[in-house]
């Protein structure tokens, strides 16, 4: 039975200096190689996914967005997605403004993605957050937010001080998804809405399925992975994981800076 292994990409399979060190590239270059099916399944887009696993050719599509998006790696072919409808999307970005946040809203525009904000109103954390994003083709800054939803919103983000996104976060959770954390690499808390269903479990198991797999090894490190945990077959947690995720583990297995997925993977598989 074929097997789809699933890694996280912050905090898991890159280091936390945001790169791969060359024992990993080599052992998912291995893998890749022999036509076993490996793949990402990150929070972030292809874009940035790309960006900073530059070392390593992975041919298969791409778990992006959490979730909202399966992405040919190769040609940035959207396979399939979750989206808001127009009222959804009005409700959510109502509920953050009426909270005093301004969210970066991430949208199709003519089959295009962007990433669109107030650049009249954005906190300096989600400053912080665009300006890292350097020459992104995605960004899109706005004056005023008339134009904010138009095309399809898939995902919003919401960064700022904890007491003005929890308001937020219990109107909007149970009837999306939305997640509630601090960020690894700043620490800044963050509030990120998905539409219902889309989770990387239910973008793993689409995935399964169109690469004719039976079943799904994942590796992970915090609250976003946990869905994805939940419907896994192995479920391999790096030390530096939460210790949410840590509790659904099979194994822990060594820290991000410690190639603790490469090692688990060459046992496995090499």
């Amino acid at each position: 039975m074929k097997t789809l292994y699933l890694s996280d990409l912050d905090g898991t399979l890159l280091r936390s200096d945001l790169t791969l060190s060359d024992y990993t590239c080599r052992v998912i270059g291995e893998i890749t190689g022999n036509e076993i099916p490996f793949a990402f399944a990150t929070a972030r887009s292809r874009t940035t996914a790309l960006k900073v696993t530059g070392g390593l050719t992975v041919p298969l599509p791409i778990i992006a967005y959490n979730g909202a998006f399966i992405v040919d790696t190769q040609t940035g072919e959207i396979l399939h997605k979750t989206t808001f409808t127009p009222e959804q999307a009005e409700e959510i970005y109502s509920a953050c403004r009426q909270q005093g946040l301004s969210p970066i809203v991430y949208r199709l525009v003519e089959g295009r993605e962007r990433f669109s904000y107030d650049d009249t109103s954005v906190n300096r954390l989600t400053r912080d957050f665009i300006d890292s994003r350097g020459e992104d083709p995605r960004k899109d800054p706005l004056t005023g937010d008339s134009d904010i939803l138009n095309g399809e919103a898939f995902y919003f983000n919401c960064i700022a001080q904890e007491a003005e996104l929890r308001t937020a976060y219990e109107q909007l959770r149970g009837k999306y998804e939305a997640l509630y954390y601090d960020d690894i690499y700043s620490g800044e808390r963050w509030l990120e809405i998905m539409p219902k269903g889309a989770t990387k479990a239910s973008a793993g198991l689409i995935l399964k399925d169109m690469l004719g797999c039976g079943r799904i090894v994942a590796f992970g490190d915090t609250v976003n992975d946990i869905p994805l945990f939940e419907i896994a077959d192995e479920r391999y947690a790096v030390a530096n994981g939460d210790d949410r995720l840590k509790a659904l583990a099979d194994e822990i297995i060594p820290a991000n800076d410690e190639d603790g997925v490469a090692k688990k993977l060459e046992q496995l598989l090499l």
